[in-house]
């Protein structure tokens, strides 16, 4: 700067009476300009060193303690590195950018192999002998592809957790990269009149509980033929493999609110909640539950009816419900129908309806108290093997407010025991289609493995069926059956699900057969006093619990009355969509 502008600034400053420098109240000229700070030790020439050379972004890497060394001896921690503030700062990051080779590749190798990816088991990801991990992706084609292949596997083995050490891409399953988004609907239609009340994780629920007795008996109903104990031959040999026959006889299933006994138990005041064990079983094991269903709730002043409407899911049997890669809809790719899921379920309910019959023998019967509420006299067929048990629950947390549920539940057959006495069974059966068709789930094959490794096939069905079997289970321990008979039936052709074969009978002791499935009880009781507790606060009138058809989330709306009532067109008012 020359004397003489240096003269006219130093001219141009005010005077300060008070004190040494301009006043404070002065507004400087040298606003918005960055300030460094430093020492008085500090040459003027390191101010804002224009020569040095920086690191990426204008950073200094001279290390640590601020890079102090002899060739910075000079330079005084104060201040130090504040040089950045002068430097000129990149709008990207280049280091991101890399050179993405798209040029063609033959689709002919030295190998001798087509181009073309093959996913296996236990795979090669990339080249370069990068171990894939379980299921990963070997490309045989080379090129681009592979190159590309090895980067990314390095990468995504870094920053995935997925990936495993180094060289372990993504973790691939059978068929991972052809398989459709999953998305299920609802087995209700949610109308826009219909009012969210409440929203509830799955999480939640699991955390629940509520210890129970194991309930009184109110009322007996109906009759049992006895078990026919052929069925009980060491399974999977062919002599016991046996045909599974229609049966010409008709067994009743009435909702809550239909049944005749309830409304007489709820006109007595009995009790507080009422409901059927094909209901209350689903929201006992809600959280082990995939597919969409729905429950009706009913709130009459004091009284809770959980109901179900005119053609749920809660009347069929699901099929392979909880297996990895479950059936597909005909819709999302499934090319054989007979294996799609709702195809499925009628052939399950098929086979469930007409084994528990047939497993039986009609010429020795076992009479309850009163005979069967739902048969009319006009009727013409003939009644099945059934009993309805009408049992009673406390769920009450203290004595000043009682609450009690009363369930109706079902009993199948009575069998006699070596001692003589009469012991009572569920008769359920679990179905085989095709172990090669989509969304089988790794089942082995029944009559090859039924016999020498039973145990391996419960175990696959308690992992592909969990909720069907935790539903069965607790049907089982809500009538207070004395065994649980499950029965192995298989098609006769994969390809026809028009016939099938029994081909062997086991028995569980329920409680010990819950304990196998990780099945708690009493995590069910807190699920029920949860949902009670819940309309017990809404006012009177009726209300719809949905399950997500995509998501593990239970959704509570409050709807009109007439809703799932017969129309004048005699189609339901808020039915399934299905």
């Amino acid at each position: 700067m020359a004397p003489l502008e240096l003269n006219a600034l130093i001219a141009a400053l005010p005077e300060h009476e008070n004190g040494w420098g301009p006043p404070a109240s002065v507004e400087s000229a040298l606003n918005e300009v960055p300030y460094a700070p430093y020492s008085k030790g500090d040459k003027l020439g390191r101010m804002a060193d224009w020569t040095s050379e920086g690191g990426k972004d204008g950073r200094d890497q001279r290390g640590g303690r601020q890079g102090y060394n002899r060739n910075y001896r000079d330079q005084q921690v104060y201040g130090a590195g504040t040089s950045s503030l002068f430097s000129y700062q990149h709008a990207e990051d280049e280091a991101s950018f890399s050179v993405v080779d798209n040029q063609r590749t033959s689709t002919k190798t030295r190998t001798g192999f087509t181009g073309r990816m093959t996913f296996r088991g236990r795979g090669r990801g990339g080249a370069g002998g990068a171990r894939g991990g379980r299921g990963g992706a070997a490309d045989r084609s080379g090129g681009a592809f592979q190159r590309a292949g090895d980067r990314s596997g390095r990468d995504q083995g870094r920053f995935d957790n997925r990936g495993g050490r180094g060289g372990r891409g993504r973790r691939f399953g059978w068929k991972d990269y052809d398989k459709p988004q999953r998305n299920r609907d609802a087995s209700v239609v949610v109308k826009p009149e219909w009012k969210m009340l409440e929203e509830i994780d799955f999480n939640r629920l699991a955390k629940l509980n509520l210890e129970t007795d194991e309930g009184e008996d109110v009322d007996n109903y109906g009759f049992l033929y006895y078990y026919d104990r052929g069925y009980d031959k060491p399974a999977g040999t062919k002599p016991a493999e046996r045909k599974l026959v229609v049966q010409d006889r008709v067994v009743f299933n009435p909702t809550t609110t239909e049944d005749p006994v309830i409304q007489q138990l709820a006109e007595k005041d009995e009790a507080t909640i009422f409901a059927t064990d094909s209901v209350l079983s689903m929201l006992m094991c809600a959280p082990r539950s995939v597919y969409p269903w729905d429950i009706v709730i009913v709130r009459e002043g004091k009284k809770l009816f959980f109901d179900k409407r005119e053609g749920s899911q809660l009347d069929f049997v699901s099929v392979n419900e909880n297996a990895a890669d479950p059936p597909l809809e005909t819709s999302e790719g499934n090319k054989d129908s007979i294996n799609a899921p709702h195809a499925l379920s009628m052939e399950a309910t098929f086979i469930n309806q007409n084994f528990a019959i047939q497993t039986v023998n009609e010429e020795s019967k076992y009479d309850f108290e009163h005979p069967n509420p739902f048969y009319n006299e006009e009727d013409t067929e003939p009644l099945g093997s059934k009993a309805y048990k009408y049992r009673r629950f406390d769920l009450s947390l203290n004595e000043e407010e009682p609450v009690h549920l009363i369930v109706r539940t079902e009993l199948d057959a009575v069998m006699k025991t070596p001692n003589g006495e009469d012991t009572f069974l569920t008769v359920k059966a679990l179905n085989e289609f095709d172990g090669r068709a989509q969304g089988s789930g790794g089942a082995l094959d029944w009559r090859a493995k039924l016999s020498s490794q039973r145990g391996a096939v419960v175990a696959t069905e308690m992992k592909n069926n969990s909720c069907k079997l935790a539903r069965w289970t607790a049907q089982a321990i809500l009538a207070r059956a004395d065994l649980m008979k499950l029965g192995f039936v298989s098609r006769a052709n994969p390809k026809d699900n028009n016939r099938h074969v029994i081909l062997g009978v086991v028995g569980y002791k329920p409680r010990e057969f819950a304990n196998q499935m990780n099945l708690n009880l009493s995590n069910g009781w807190g699920i029920v006093r949860t949902i009670v507790d819940m309309c017990m606060h809404m006012p009177e009138g009726k209300y719809v619990l949905v399950k997500d058809p995509n998501r593990p989330v239970l959704r509570l709306y409050e709807v009109p009355a007439d809703t799932f009532e017969e129309a004048e067109d005699g189609k339901a008012a808020g039915g399934d969509d299905n």
